[in-house]
């Protein structure tokens, strides 16, 4: 759901004591090699300066770079993602392998080119001192704001019971309104549900339930898919401005009317958002009212059918991936007008709203533009099978396919 002020604050609390504790995590380990390993309990007043170079060509300090590299091997083992529904279980573990990692890692950079080791038992008592300290010492902190925010934070839940008579609609209309609300949503499932394992034991004291507004996604993949949406999008911009301005020039050539074209679209948790694109119709070409592109429709420009074909006019999207709106692969957003005509004829299209939408994604691919809602229908079902099934080689797989559309020119 949308991060609201309580979940930020969860958020900045877990980066606060990680980083607290790694810097106790650094004085310890220090601490350690100064009086264990090399018996220098006399020299006590030299114990801040470290046993051995821990900085970048001498221009960083290591009290500074230890919490960053531990906060950033725990952001993308998805430690900060969702704080505050972690199971104690996924604490732990991310815990104890965030520890392994800081400590190889620690090795590898730093302790491995201490010229003072002349064995390698040091080497191995200073990694699995660091793994203890790390993992230890990290763990108390977060075991006492795990209760904290279980206590105080924990989002709500709402479970929907499939009462007798009641029909899909009235069910997914409900799960419509509660999207916006920020609430965990859960159905209790029916027996078909418990035989195509789509139910989901929440907690091992509850019956199975379904979650519907959660992303079927483990927390280390929205990182990385996420990571992945901020550094590409990034790197287009970029690389692809030339292209942005010959075609704002060929496009402002071509017809009157901006070269930028904003429209109102629905995104993640059923919000609205402007999506962007280069114009391709001739100005004011929907003042009857939202209209779905038809094949050779007179309202596309010489520059726009060109631009469709290829899907160019797709490309200022990328600005929407930056700012979080979009995804790089997800379900295609439509407009509320169009929604609530799907709506009618398929109520889950609500299931979508626990995603980001994307620039390509599965339906697309597989129906290519709809002209028509039986078209967005039947690319619905391709999406809503992609988010019960979404995974990084999944959408690696779509983005290959993409390519090919595009080589092809595909669009319309």
């Amino acid at each position: 759901m949308k991060p609201s002020i309580k979940h930020r604050l969860v958020q900045s609390l877990y980066l606060f004591t990680d980083a607290i504790a790694a810097e106790v995590v650094w004085f310890a380990f220090l601490y350690f090699r100064w009086i264990v390993l090399d018996e220098r309990i006399t020299e006590i007043d030299m114990f801040f300066a470290p046993a051995f170079d821990f900085s970048l060509s001498g221009s960083y300090h290591p009290f500074l770079l230890y919490p960053i590299g531990c906060i950033l091997v725990y952001y993308f083992l998805g430690y900060y993602m969702r704080p505050g529904k972690k199971k104690l279980g996924s604490l732990l573990w991310s815990t104890f392998i965030g520890a392994i990692i800081i400590a190889c890692g620690a090795f590898l950079l730093v302790i491995i080119d201490d010229v003072r080791t002349a064995d390698f038992i040091r080497y191995y008592k200073s990694v699995g001192v660091l793994i203890i300290f790390q993992f230890l010492i990290v763990l108390v902190p977060r075991l006492l704001l795990y209760f904290f925010v279980q206590k105080h934070f924990r989002r709500e839940r709402v479970i929907i019971k499939m009462q007798d008579g009641m029909n899909e609609h009235a069910l997914y209309q409900q799960i419509n309104e509660l999207f916006l609300s920020g609430k965990i949503i859960m159905i209790e499932p029916r027996l078909f549900d418990v035989f195509t394992g789509a139910a989901r034991i929440v907690h091992v004291d509850e019956s199975p339930l379904i979650v519907v507004s959660e992303p079927n996604m483990a927390d280390w993949e929205l990182v990385v898919k996420r990571s992945f949406d901020i550094v590409v999008s990034a790197i287009m911009l970029v690389l692809l401005s030339p292209v942005f301005a010959a075609i704002a020039i060929a496009v402002k050539l071509d017809s009157p009317g901006n070269v930028i074209y904003k429209q109102e679209r629905v995104g993640l948790w059923g919000r609205k958002f402007n999506i962007l694109k280069f114009r391709s119709m001739c100005e004011n070409a929907e003042t009857d009212g939202p209209q779905l592109t038809r094949a050779d429709d007179s309202r596309v420009t010489k520059v726009g059918h060109i631009l469709r074909k290829y899907r160019l006019d797709e490309l200022p999207q990328f600005w929407n991936i930056l700012r979080g709106e979009m995804s790089i692969v997800g379900p295609r957003p439509e407009r509320p007008y169009f929604v609530a005509q799907i709506m009618e004829k398929a109520p889950y299209y609500c299931l979508l709203y626990k995603v980001r939408p994307g620039l390509t994604s599965w339906g697309p691919v597989k129906v290519g533009y709809t002209d028509t809602i039986e078209k967005m229908l039947q690319r619905l079902m391709y999406d809503i099978t992609y988010t019960e099934n979404m995974s990084l080689v999944l959408d690696m797989k779509i983005l290959l396919r993409t390519i090919g559309v595009l080589v092809d020119g595909k669009g319309q």
